[in-house]
Parts: structure tokens; C-alpha cells; sequence
């Protein structure tokens, strides 16, 4: 740290319990009180050098009242800095520091210690090392801003914590290696004036590592919450970008809100932005205070802050029992990155009075409305439809399809909660757009853990609840357990046989569709083996075997499918029969009004009669091929 010597004396003031005495060899003729101290000094060294103690000593001694005495309740930085004050005007050695320039500053200015009162006075001398020195070096102005905290009205009045601020500002968006100056102090080595290393203080000539942007962030958490909000409100018209701005307030609140750092992983324990320890934690209040001001200064970005670090603000939001307006402006930002969020991130319990539910639902359902909104108006959602379990739309539908997937994890979390009313359920799950769920395996496995939790739902509810899911967009797997679960209604059961079926159709059609490009295929092979030589005809023949093998599989696949299509059938009649209606397929399918797809299964037999013809054909052309090999050896 910077230091400035003034005087030439020996030090000869002494102190003796709550007295300080001068030891010059004069008789002490005047005793000044500041606070619980007092000073036994002389009048002359006083009133030669300030215009405040001329006056008072004047008065005093024209009262005519035996040992002369004066007080100074008000003199800036107490009686410790009266102490260099006395000493200053002694002559006596000290030092000029960043610790104690702001407080002998204003104490000078309090005191009128002008050049009308001898030349080189307090005021010229501390403002020389106050612009010359302290200003220039990160270090010394951030203790100098430090120091205004005690003598703020003052420093305010001689604008030191205004140009303390900027200093700071200006040195916080400029890149420290440029200058040198010493900022790893404490988390690396010191640096000399011209930016080399210093070892036991002689410049090395090596020139340190590049600091990252962050490098300030601890530094400046050491002030008060008023400094601080200052210092951050004057860093961004300087250039400092938002994301540095942001991830210094993320440090300034995980350093005094310890509510943070409950959750925080076990890998982000030891990098380098972990805020230090700190004795006691600041009130619940002043947490409160703090967290709302954090609020104010974050910018409504999305991405500058993680959406981890926003769902810890918003939690502790509703511990400390914050502004309504500070709890949603946290619901904004992180709805603003919904899909950027973990289901443990979600899962925040609920802090209120009632205990309605185990978790925040309505929480999470104004979060999920504020995404909403965010992707309506930046044009991310547009209609697309489903077709053969195809997603169709644009790239731009992926954030929201991942906000679609983490709410449906999120729904099976809370459905076990026996408090959790159905309303509220279909709420959040009726939430997310159709097109946003390529599958809706993840909403059907949630009504179901919500229908074994609340066994009590009637009839009605239940099929009410399962309107919620599309029976057309579960997958094989999620059929196979829907038409197997007793806890569905009757009416969605024979829904899910019906689309399982429609999927099987479907299947069986697309692999006539192969077989059909593989006859294609074996088109293209004979017309290339005509005018191929002795070697490709070698590779055609193992090309017809790899699709002779092809053939069989396919052929048993069809098989497979064709025996589960009847057995589904034969399921789907008996259903007929125990609701006593008609037993055919098609009354089913009018009952229920669903609409067939194109694919058919009359269209099987024509498929593998064009199958065997495509093998006959195969066999002549390679028939025929021998027969034009034997012709031209003759």
C-alpha cells in the first residue's frame, strides 16, 4: 500500500489511559476533548495551522477561565484521527495511507487547514496524495472507498466517494495487466510498477498470467451494500458488459445471503469465485434489503445469470418473505430460460402459511406461463402437426419441447401429494401446447402416479383427466402399460388398443414399403449385370444373397405382425361383446368415431404376392445370365 511521509520530528505525544500528552518540556496550556479522549497540547502549533482551533482557542481564552479547554464533538474520524491531526501540526513523522487519507481529508476541512494558515497545510497535502497516489492504484482507492463508509456526509461533500467510484469504474472495464497493477494481492504475486513479478521485493523481469474479467469481484464485495449499488449502477455507462456486471452481483449475494450456498453442488465448492467465509451472516432484514437491491440491479436479460443461481434467489425470496414485486421479477428471469432449468430446480418447497401442497405449484405455473408468453412473442411457437409420431415444425420448437419434457418430469414428482387437487394438476398439465409434446409417454406416466395417489377420483375425474394425454402419440411401450392398467377407465383402454393397433397397421405397411424399394433395388441389379464383367458378376451374386437374407427376415417380420394384429383384434372383439355391442370392427371404430389412416391391411395380400414375384423374377435374370456366359465362350 501507497504511503506519504509528512514531518520531520520525533514523535513525542504519549498516551496515558484516556489523555494524550505532549512531552516537549513545556507546560501544557490547553486541553482539547474529542469524545472520551483528551489532548494536553500547547495553543501556538494549534491556531498556526487551523482557522476552526484559532477561533476557539480565542474565545476560550478571552472567558478568563483558568486552564484553558476546547471541544471538538464533531471533528470527522474521532479522536484517532485528531491524533495525526495534533501531530501534523507538531511536525511530528506519519504517514499519509489509503486507510486514513478520506478521514484527515475531511477532518482538514473541518478544521479550515488552509494555505492561509501556513503553506503546505493539510488540505494541499492530503489532496496531492489523494489524486497523485491513491486514485491511480486499484488497491488504495478501493480502501479509500472503504473509508468513506464512517465519514460519508463529508466525503460526499468533497466528492471523495464520487471520484473514488469512478476510478474504480474505469479501472474495473480496463484490463489489468495493461498497467500492472498489483490486483492478485492476495490469490497470486505482486507486481511492480512496470507489471513483472516482484521476489522479496526486486523486479524478476517475468511478466504474470492475463487476469480473467472477474478478477474484481472480490475486491469490490468488501463494501457496503450503498457503495456497492453505486459502484455497479456507474460500471455499465463505462462499458463493463452485463454479463461481468451480473456475474458480480451473483458473487456479492452468495457472499451475504448464505441461503445460496445451501444447495450448491459439491464441484462449485472450489473455484475460484467461491466467496469467502464470514463470521457472522448479516440479519434477516438486512438479507431481505440486500436481495431486493440484487433485484434491482440485475438486468432482465436472458442468459446473463444462470437459471440455477435465479431459482436459489427466488427460494430465498420466499424464506425472507420478500416484495411481491421482487418475487416476480425472479418468476420473470427465469421463465425468460425455462428450458435451461433442472427438475431439481423446480421442485421448491412451499413456504406459506397454509401448507396447501408439498411443493410450489402455483409457482411453477406462473413460470410456466411466463415462458409461454416470452416464446409467443418472440415467434417460437408456430402450429405443427403430428403425423406417423413425426414431430413437424421448426428448430426453433426445441426450447419449448425441452420445457414441455421438464414439466412432465415435474408433474410425476408432485402427483404422489395427496393434497394436490385435481384443477390444479390439469392446470399445469393442460399448460403446454400439443405441439410442444412429440410423445406424451412422460404426461400418461404422470396421471398415472396421480391416479394410484388419489384412488378416491370418480369415474368422471378420471377419464377428465386422462382427456388431458393423446392416445395417438404413445409410444409401443407406453400402450402396452396403458391397455394392461386397471387404474384407466374403460373408455381410454379401448382408445389405447385401438391406436396400438392403428400403430401395428402402420409398421406392417412400412415394411411392405421396404420390401417394395428392395424389389426396386434388385431391378437396378439386373439391369447393371448385362454388361458387367467376370468380377462384377461375383459381387452381384453376393449382393442377391445379402438380399435374399434380407427377404426371409422381412418376411418373418410381417408374419409376427400379422399374428399380433389378430390377436388385437380378437381382444378388442371381446371388449365389444362385454359392453354387449356390436363385435365388428367397424362398429367399434364408429362408436368411438376414430378416423383410419390410409395404410390398410387389405393391401397385404397384393404386397407379398409383388414380393414373390420380385424373388421369380430375380432367379430368371440370374438363369439368363448364365445362359449369355455359356454363348460367349462359344
Amino acid at each position: 500500500m501507497a504511503c506519504m511521509k509528512l514531518g520531520s520530528k520525533a514523535d513525542a505525544f504519549q498516551r496515558h489511559g484516556q489523555a494524550w500528552f505532549c512531552t516537549t518540556g513545556l507546560p501544557s496550556d490547553i486541553v482539547v476533548e474529542v469524545g472520551e479522549m483528551s489532548f494536553h497540547l500547547h495553543k501556538f502549533p494549534l491556531l498556526s495551522r487551523s482557522g476552526v482551533l484559532e477561533r476557539l482557542i480565542a474565545k476560550a481564552s478571552d472567558a478568563g477561565v483558568e486552564g484553558c479547554s476546547i471541544s471538538l464533538p464533531d471533528i470527522p474520524g474521532g479522536a484517532k484521527t485528531f491524533e495525526l491531526v495534533a501531530k501534523f501540526c507538531y511536525g511530528v513523522k506519519l504517514e499519509l495511507t489509503a486507510s486514513n487519507v478520506v478521514y484527515l481529508r475531511c477532518a482538514a476541512e473541518h478544521l479550515e487547514m488552509t494555505e492561509e494558515y501556513g503553506e503546505g497545510n493539510l488540505i494541499m497535502q492530503t489532496e496531492v496524495f489523494l489524486n497523485q497516489v491513491v486514485l491511480k492504484n486499484w488497491k488504495d482507492s478501493l480502501k479509500a472507498l472503504q473509508s468513506c463508509d464512517d465519514v460519508l456526509p463529508h466525503a460526499e461533500e468533497l466528492h471523495i466517494t464520487k471520484r473514488c467510484i469512478e476510478s474504480l469504474a474505469v479501472k474495473a472495464c480496463t484490463d489489468p495487466n495493461l498497467f500492472g497493477w498489483p490486483v492478485m494481492e492476495h490469490g497470486g504475486p505482486m507486481q511492480s510498477p512496470g507489471g513483472s513479478v516482484l521476489w522479496n521485493g526486486i523486479s524478476t523481469g517475468a511478466i504474470p498470467n492475463n487476469s480473467s474479467s472477474d478478477w474484481w469481484y472480490e475486491d469490490v464485495s468488501t463494501l457496503s451494500l450503498p457503495l456497492y449499488k453505486r459502484l455497479v449502477s456507474v460500471m455499465e455507462p463505462r462499458g463493463v458488459k452485463q454479463e461481468i456486471i451480473a456475474g458480480s452481483l451473483t458473487f456479492y449475494a452468495k457472499k451475504y445471503l448464505p441461503g445460496l450456498n445451501r444447495r450448491q453442488a459439491a464441484s462449485e465448492s472450489s473455484t475460484r469465485l467461491e466467496p469467502v467465509a464470514m463470521g457472522a451472516p448479516p440479519s434477516e432484514e438486512d438479507q431481505k434489503l440486500l436481495l431486493e437491491e440484487i433485484d434491482r440491479l440485475l438486468p432482465m436479460h436472458k442468459g446473463i445469470i444462470s437459471t440455477k443461481v435465479l431459482f436459489g434467489l427466488l427460494r430465498t425470496a420466499m424464506i425472507l418473505r420478500a416484495s411481491p414485486s421482487t418475487i416476480s421479477n425472479l418468476e420473470r428471469r427465469i421463465g425468460m430460460q425455462l428450458d435451461q432449468a433442472t427438475l431439481e430446480d423446480l421442485l421448491m418447497p412451499n413456504f406459506s402459511y397454509s401448507m396447501e401442497t408439498l411443493y410450489n405449484v402455483d409457482c411453477v405455473q406462473r413460470i410456466l406461463e411466463h415462458f409461454l408468453a416470452m416464446d409467443q412473442a418472440t415467434g417460437g411457437a408456430s402450429p405443427c402437426s403430428i403425423d406417423d409420431g413425426q414431430l413437424m415444425g421448426s428448430p426453433s420448437l426445441t426450447p419449448i419441447t425441452m420445457a414441455a419434457k421438464l414439466i412432465d418430469g415435474y408433474l410425476a414428482e408432485v402427483a404422489p401429494d395427496v393434497n394436490l387437487k385435481l384443477p390444479k394438476f390439469q392446470s399445469l398439465a393442460a399448460s403446454i401446447p400439443d405441439y410442444a409434446r412429440p410423445l406424451d409417454d412422460g404426461l400418461y406416466r404422470s396421471i398415472d402416479i396421480y391416479l394410484k395417489s388419489h384412488p378416491w377420483l370418480s369415474e368422471s375425474d378420471r377419464e377428465q383427466l386422462c382427456r388431458l394425454m393423446d392416445c395417438q402419440k404413445l409410444s409401443l411401450e407406453a400402450c402396452t402399460h396403458a391397455a394392461q392398467n386397471e387404474r384407466l377407465p374403460l373408455r381410454i383402454i379401448v382408445q389405447v388398443l385401438f391406436f396400438e393397433q392403428l400403430q401395428l397397421r402402420t409398421s406392417i405397411a412400412g415394411c411392405f414399403l421396404v420390401s417394395d424399394n428392395l424389389e426396386g433395388g434388385s431391378r437396378q441389379l439386373r439391369s447393371g449385370l448385362a454388361g458387367s464383367n467376370e468380377g462384377g458378376w461375383t459381387t452381384a451374386v453376393r449382393e442377391n444373397q445379402v438380399l435374399k437374407v434380407g427377404m426371409d427376415s422381412m418376411r418373418l417380420r410381417v408374419s409376427e405382425l400379422e399374428k399380433e394384429c389378430s390377436n388385437m383384434k380378437q381382444e378388442i372383439e371381446k371388449l365389444g361383446r362385454v359392453k354387449g355391442g356390436s363385435s365388428t370392427w367397424g362398429n367399434v371404430s364408429k362408436k368411438f368415431g376414430f378416423k383410419l389412416k390410409s395404410q390398410m391391411c387389405s393391401a397385404q395380400e397384393g404386397s407379398i404376392s409383388q414380393q414373390n414375384n420380385g424373388s421369380e423374377k430375380l432367379e430368371k435374370a440370374k438363369g439368363g445370365n448364365h445362359k449369355k456366359k455359356a454363348s460367349k465362350e462359344e
